[in-house]
């Protein structure tokens, strides 16, 4: 990237004549791209088994919400411990820790005999996926100088966005010949990766670290577990339903503790200072936007398709292939040309575009096409493919190189919080407007009492599209099937409206608040590294 100039490093490593290492880091790249996909994947794929996974196990639909909670909760509560963590013990070494785990979890997940079962094993495999996903970057960035690094980055960001785009059309494939395969799949592909990554990576840590900050460690992952909790189970639950009180007090009285406990320290897990640095602040804020955004539009997009328009899970996987192809290619061009254009103009670039993809997505009915989504699912593919390499890269590049695991996983924390804030403001935003729109609807019509109306809104306002119909008698089914549709519609709209906004936002407080001299400067005096990067 512009904004950072090419990190040197120490002469080659060369390994010992009879050591199983031979590093090569397009190998590496490959090997953590692979295992990204595969935990990003595991995020949007289970969506399109829960009905199966429901019969399966014989499971009430709440017990089933924690397939997806408990993965989404320990995913985002471990990404800064985890980077942490793999600037102390070596990046190499914490990343294949973190893989065997997600290796071990989802092997459990798919031989589950029950639900606690797979949610216990979810919620341990998304610890894994923590692990992977904050020290990928910091393993890109250690292996990769110059021109490179940003190719590298924009392929990285490229498999991001393919994992989210792909996940209903490779989960209804998998589905259809059983849901355990979702999780089994895994299981060979963690193994040939960590094979992959213990022959083919070099070893890199911080030089300068002594210790580890195991009070900061454990009061910042309590505190975001709760917040993320309180984020995804709020709206279910009632914003004021003591518990989720409870949570967002204990958040309150955390975060500063840890603030305290990381001032006092010598070597804090989380370096504050990061937080004076105007480029750092308008990052995150951009990627809060962008990813708050992106996810519940998908999701509520895949809806319409699967619910309104009637595709199924692999029909609609294959409508959103356009979406996929546009992502992919923006990040592959926009990582080739990082170094020679600012951060801060692709990360406005990346979130305006994302943001007028969905904008763009107005008009629409219960008799539209799915085509008509295609302008918007264009523009949006393109804004997160320019969007993503940059966010990673820039993260790294705003710290000393030996920082680089906390620096990811800090930046990968806004990510996934933006995702969970995204799920509990825009999700509660649909619901509300679903409800109101089918209530007035179905009042209006004068053919249901009023508590038969409240009942079907409160199914409506859960989602529950497909069953609503069926919980009247036949006479009036087209009214209610086809009220709730457009209930649905007006919810995505308002939250296409919304989100669109608010992407734009992001991505013109990133533009202004990202500043070519907050990124240090290395090209002077080269950087130390405990195990240093072979240039293979």
């Amino acid at each position: 990237m512009a904004d950072s100039n090419t990190r040197t490093t120490q002469p080659p490593h060369r390994p010992p004549r009879n050591s199983l290492v031979r590093p090569n880091k397009w190998w590496m790249l490959g090997g953590v791209s692979v295992a990204t996909f595969m935990l990003l994947l595991d995020v949007t794929v289970v969506n399109v088994a829960l009905p199966d996974m429901q019969r399966s196990l014989d499971s009430s639909f709440f017990d089933l919400q924690w397939v997806i909670d408990s993965y989404a909760l320990t995913l985002a509560a471990f990404l800064l411990a985890a980077g942490t963590l793999a600037d102390r013990l070596g990046r190499r070494r914490v990343f294949v820790i973190g893989l065997a785990i997600f290796a071990v979890a989802s092997l459990t997940c798919g031989l589950a005999t029950g639900t606690a079962m797979l949610n216990t094993a979810r919620a341990v495999q998304g610890v894994g996926g923590a692990v992977m996903y904050a020290v990928s970057p910091a393993l890109i960035a250690n292996h990769f100088q110059g021109k490179q690094r940003g190719i590298a980055f924009g392929i990285s960001g490229g498999v991001t966005g393919l994992a989210v785009a792909l996940g209903p059309l490779i989960g209804g494939a998998l589905t259809a010949i059983s849901w355990r395969w979702i999780f089994l799949l895994n299981v060979p592909i963690g193994v040939l990766v960590i094979a992959v990554m213990l022959t083919r990576a070099a070893e890199s840590r911080d030089p300068q670290s002594k210790r580890i900050d195991w009070a900061g460690l454990v009061v910042f992952s309590v505190a975001l577990t709760m917040l993320v909790l309180a984020l995804i189970r709020g709206e279910s639950q009632g914003w004021t339903d003591p518990l989720i009180v409870g949570l967002f007090v204990g958040v309150a009285v955390l975060l500063p503790l840890f603030v305290l406990i990381e001032r006092g320290r010598p070597e804090p897990m989380l370096d504050l200072d990061l937080f004076r640095n105007r480029s750092f602040n308008g990052l995150g804020l951009a990627t809060l936007a962008a990813n708050a955004a992106l996810n519940v539009a998908i999701l509520l997009q895949v809806l319409y398709m699967q619910y309104v328009l009637g595709f199924s899970a692999y029909g609609t996987g294959i409508r959103y292939l356009p979406l996929t192809v546009a992502l992919f290619v923006a990040a592959a061009v926009a990582g080739t040309f990082s170094e020679r254009m600012p951060a801060r103009l692709l990360v406005g670039i990346g979130c305006v575009a994302l943001g007028l993809g969905m904008l763009a997505v107005r008009g629409i009915t219960t008799d539209s096409e799915w085509t008509d989504l295609l302008p918007g699912m264009l523009l949006a593919g393109f804004g997160m493919g320019v969007f993503n390499p940059v966010r990673a890269a820039s993260a790294v590049a705003l710290v000393p190189l030996r920082r680089a695991g906390m620096a990811s996983g800090i930046s990968e924390t806004f990510q996934q919080g933006g995702v969970a804030l995204g799920i509990a403001a825009f999700g509660s935003m649909a619901h509300s407007r679903m409800a109101d729109h089918f209530s007035d609807a179905i009042a209006s019509s004068g053919q249901l009492p009023a508590q038969e109306t409240a009942r079907l809104t409160d199914m409506v306002a859960a989602g529950q599209l497909t069953e609503v119909a069926a919980a009247v008698p036949p006479g009036q089914r087209a009214l209610v099937a086809g009220t709730a549709n457009d209930a649905f519609i007006a919810g995505m709209d308002l939250v296409m409206r919304v989100g669109g906004i608010v992407a734009v936002v992001g991505g013109v407080l990133g533009l202004a608040l990202m500043r070519r001299r907050d990124f240090p400067d290395r090209s002077a005096a080269p950087e130390q590294t405990a195990e240093p990067v072979p240039t293979t």
